[in-house]
């Protein structure tokens, strides 16, 4: 998954990226609404996390420029403000949800979760393949009722696919999902974590899980396919 950060407060801006990658997740972190802009719309995001109290235009503005747009990304708002007339204007602005300044980092991960899976057609925690359960909530992957560890990477590299089954999926898609906007799009790593994965996925004498379409990418199909 894909993460928008707007913070202008750098202690705060790295506590979240780091939290946040230590997860998994790409984090693409801005500074101010002007900055981060021309990003919500040439990449593609599956959460934006947004400061209020910005310099320049503010999180309430932004928002409700980026919703006028049509920008349908679901959004968690950060502040200080603790009143409740803050929090429905933020709401009203476009908010998803909204947590107020100071957090604990497990408050913000299980908000994260809970929004993301409210916004997408697997509602559960678990993710069910043949032989594969992958829990999102956990973490913790079963191959055959095994219990077999991931590195962070896989983990989010095996979750994309599995949140896309049945969609080939790019080189450059899986690149731009897992890591941020820094990384050099170095298409060789793609094909060693997929390596890994299948020597930790797959089972002997059982169809591949990872499919290799030439000149297209990976996928997993569905079962009935």
């Amino acid at each position: 998954m894909r993460i928008l950060l707007i913070e202008d407060d750098p202690d705060i801006a790295d506590f979240v990226s780091r939290a946040l990658r230590e997860d998994g997740y790409a984090v693409d972190p801005f500074v101010s609404a002007e900055a981060a802009w021309p990003h919500c719309f040439e990449e593609s995001y599956d959460l934006l996390i947004l400061d209020v109290q910005l310099p320049g235009r503010d999180g309430f503005a932004l928002l409700k420029r980026l919703r006028a747009e049509g920008w349908d990304v679901p959004v968690l708002m950060l502040t200080a403000r603790g009143e409740v007339g803050d929090r429905v204007k933020g709401l009203d602005a476009g908010a998803d949800d909204y947590l107020t300044k100071p957090f604990a980092v497990a408050e913000l991960r299980a908000r994260i979760r809970a929004l993301l899976r409210r916004n997408s057609p697997q509602k559960s925690t678990l993710l069910v393949h043949r032989h594969l359960r992958l829990d999102t909530a956990s973490r913790v992957l079963w191959v055959a009722e095994r219990e077999i560890p991931l590195t962070t990477r896989e983990y989010a590299v095996l979750h994309f696919l599995l949140s896309n089954c049945g969609r080939l999926l790019s080189k450059g898609m899986i690149a731009d999902h897992v890591w941020d906007y820094q990384f050099n799009s170095d298409e060789n790593i793609i094909e060693v974590y997929i390596r890994r994965l299948r020597k930790k996925i797959e089972l002997e004498g059982e169809p591949a899980v990872i499919v290799t379409v030439r000149n297209g990418g990976y996928m997993i199909r569905k079962p009935e396919e």
